[in-house]
């Protein structure tokens, strides 16, 4: 996991599960990070990192509204395409949930569409699989954004020509460019 960008290459965005987000945070030489978790608790920590550089998403990886639980929202995606627009991409952004499958598959995804507006959804879709074959993206983080962006469905409809991911109990870490 290169980090640091040399003139002229892209910079990425690492996606990974909590239990690897040191490890990737610290390879990749990322100064920003997005973490996705089920509860009210403060994110995982990460030494060095300012405040103004993270940000902490506190919902439940559901598609629906449920009794108790906490549905991503469009004020989380609001405040995931306001912190993405933020960061000035000259080093990498790490994105993770609890199993880097789901939520922050969804939110790197969303993020990618964002920021690499010359590349079409599709085309970031099959990149998303090619690189993690587990990935299944919140549909609903990926409805949001679809929404907010404008993208008409486009969106929706890369992440259902991609299908469901190959059952794992959690992602590797992997990463997707932003250009």
């Amino acid at each position: 996991m290169a980090g640091r960008r040399r003139s002229g290459e892209r910079v990425m965005l690492y996606i990974c599960p909590m239990s690897q987000l040191e490890r990737t945070f610290r390879a990749t030489g990322a100064s920003h990070l997005v973490s996705l978790t089920s509860s009210e608790a403060p994110p995982p920590s990460v030494e060095g990192l300012a405040a103004e550089n993270r940000l902490h998403l506190a919902m439940h990886d559901i598609t629906e509204q449920r009794p108790g639980l906490v549905a991503p929202s469009g004020e989380h995606v609001e405040a995931l395409l306001a912190f993405a627009r933020a960061w000035d991409c000259r080093t990498p952004m790490v994105v993770h949930c609890y199993a880097g499958i789901s939520r922050s598959t969804a939110a790197a995804y969303v993020i990618a569409v964002a920021l690499a507006r010359e590349t079409d959804e599709l085309e970031l879709a099959r990149m998303l699989r090619a690189r993690a074959p587990f990935a299944t993206p919140n549909r609903r983080i990926v409805a949001l954004g679809d929404a907010l962006l404008r993208r008409e469905g486009r969106m929706m409809h890369a992440i259902q020509t991609i299908g469901r991911g190959a059952d794992a109990f959690e992602g590797a870490p992997f990463h997707l460019p932003v250009r």
